[in-house]
């Protein structure tokens, strides 16, 4: 799975992995299965959870409203199954004989076992009610900081979107436009076109470019809308700069190698910066 972050919370005393996945919350429950056990025996507690008839119709029910690709008939097979003496599941195997996408198992760093937050909540309960009330309200918790952090990333990009873009603006209006031939109503062409060259500069394709490689993103918003902090902080110093050039008469090749150059510089150096870490530096795909 692709665009995973892995965030942290502590529920009684235990260190309990949340893994993002586009924009979904999956949670470790080989870590949740910790505070019942010890980690050598974690696989252990979450094979006999999956061994419960009611715990199966939980999963089999989730993936049928969720997942249009769930095989049900080796569901069906399962659930015929559970409560027999003989009877073992695994997450793995679960996983891959249905289709199933409430969960994953990943290897390596954050290794164990992951549940969609439906399921885990749900597993939660298998450790304790307690240990479901002290979960719900740590993941509460993580979600309320992630949102502050959503809202000062956006209170950022809305100054930075709007710093240097009237000092930009205006160096077209002077000092580009009276040695054009655009007209009144064609005026606009020009500052699409120099803010098409910072684009190219910046992010390597225009702004047309952009919208037909992103059809959906492009209903809502542009290219700038989806650049991260650290894209729109070089942004406006590019507006700055490219003001500046244009105010000194360099012909646009020119200016572009320029501003191709300073783009460059500055997002290596704020992507390597280690002490920038008020504000999330990457941004959404674009």
């Amino acid at each position: 799975m692709s665009g995973k972050k892995a965030s942290l919370i502590t529920v009684q005393d235990t260190p309990i992995t949340v893994m993002r996945i586009e924009r979904e919350d999956f949670i470790c429950l080989t870590d949740m299965a910790k505070a019942r056990t010890d980690a050598a025996r974690a696989a252990d507690v979450i094979k006999n959870w999956l061994r419960s008839r009611t715990t199966l119709e939980f999963l089999g029910t989730w993936e049928v409203m969720y997942n249009p690709g769930f095989k049900v008939v080796e569901f069906d097979h399962f659930k015929a199954e559970a409560g027999l003496h003989t009877f073992t599941l695994s997450a793995k195997e679960w996983i891959e004989k249905t289709n199933a996408i409430g969960m994953y198992v990943q290897a390596g760093r954050y290794g164990g076992t992951y549940a969609h937050k439906d399921i885990a909540f749900e597993f939660g309960s298998a450790i304790s009610p307690v240990f479901k009330l002290y979960l719900l309200k740590e993941y509460q918790r993580l979600k309320d900081e992630e949102n502050d952090r959503l809202k000062l990333e956006w209170d950022a990009k809305r100054f930075l979107s709007k710093s240097n873009y009237l000092i930009h603006t205006d160096a077209i209006k002077h000092y580009i436009l009276p040695n054009t031939n655009f007209n009144p109503s064609t005026e606009w062409l020009a500052y699409a076109d120099e803010a098409d060259l910072l684009n190219v500069a910046l992010f390597g394709f225009t702004a047309k470019a952009w919208r037909e490689a992103n059809p959906d993103l492009a209903k809502t918003g542009n290219v700038r809308d989806y650049a991260s902090i650290a894209e729109l902080t070089v942004l406006s110093n590019l507006e700055t700069h490219n003001a500046e050039l244009i105010k000194s008469g360099m012909p646009k090749a020119e200016r572009f190698k320029a501003l191709l150059e300073i783009a460059r510089y500055q997002m290596r150096v704020l992507t390597e910066a280690e002490d920038i870490k008020g504000l999330p530096i990457g941004g959404e795909s674009k």
